[in-house]
């Protein structure tokens, strides 16, 4: 084989690996991102009048997203709680006697929003759905408030977003959307605001992740790219040694 032509097949073998490799990046990164998560993810103790946002992605080829349940826990429970409307999907909003009544300035609280079940829509392969949440209040004697997740699907599989990760340990395979509830004040600390401004406020945080995301995908490629120019460069020296 002419030198030539042997250095043009060097460099397409070694892009036709480069970008096998790249491609492989990006596929494993939607994977391991693709959880049912709650955004913002954190808030300040006891914050008032704000939104949750629930991200639903569609892990499967062949099927759609037909239900999604979110149990709100009751042992330390989101008071006021709301659902916003969804085109195309009907919520049903499941309330619980609480074992221990909250006080509050408006009175004693004995019930609370225990599930909410969004019924009736579809989020297709390689889509999501947001499904926002208001609330009236947080609580203020935990740190962390842990909302279990059941996704079903069109072929009658049910996947339980219900694990909790342990301090130390890796994220577990199907994790529970988490909200982190820190001290007022903190620097981290998503404020206490209107409703909307709430919602504006979880927009941006899912965009910056997003963000964060792709820059880190960029990230990767460019080191992909580079390791592949560089084991193309390697084999054209080889080659040349060889003919000399």
């Amino acid at each position: 084989m002419p030198a030539v032509s042997a250095t043009r097949h060097t460099l397409r073998r070694a892009a036709t690996v480069t970008a096998l490799t790249a491609a492989s990046v990006l596929v494993a990164a939607g994977v391991a991102s693709a959880h049912v998560t709650v955004h913002p993810e954190s808030y300040a103790k006891g914050a008032t009048d704000g939104v949750l946002t629930f991200r639903v992605p569609n892990e499967e080829d062949t099927a759609s997203t037909t239900k999604v349940q979110v149990y709100l826990p009751t042992d330390h429970p989101v008071l006021g709680v709301l659902v916003t409307p969804q085109d195309g999907w009907t919520a049903k909003v499941t309330t619980t006697k609480l074992k221990t009544p909250v006080k509050t300035d408006d009175g004693t609280i004995t019930e609370a929003v225990s599930e909410v079940t969004w019924t009736g829509g579809k989020i297709g392969a390689g889509q999501y759905q947001d499904f926002d949440v208001a609330f009236g209040q947080l609580p203020e004697d935990t740190d962390q408030l842990t909302f279990k997740t059941l996704q079903t699907y069109s072929d009658g599989k049910v996947v339980r977003w219900i694990e909790e990760a342990q301090s130390g340990d890796d994220e577990p395979e199907n994790p529970a959307p988490t909200l982190k509830l820190t001290a007022a004040g903190d620097e981290d600390t998503a404020s206490a605001a209107p409703a909307a401004k709430s919602s504006a406020k979880a927009t941006t945080a899912a965009a910056d992740s997003s963000d964060s995301t792709a820059r880190g995908l960029g990230i990767a490629g460019l080191i992909v790219g580079a390791l592949g120019l560089a084991a193309a460069a390697f084999a054209v020296v080889r080659t040349r040694g060889a003919r000399s």
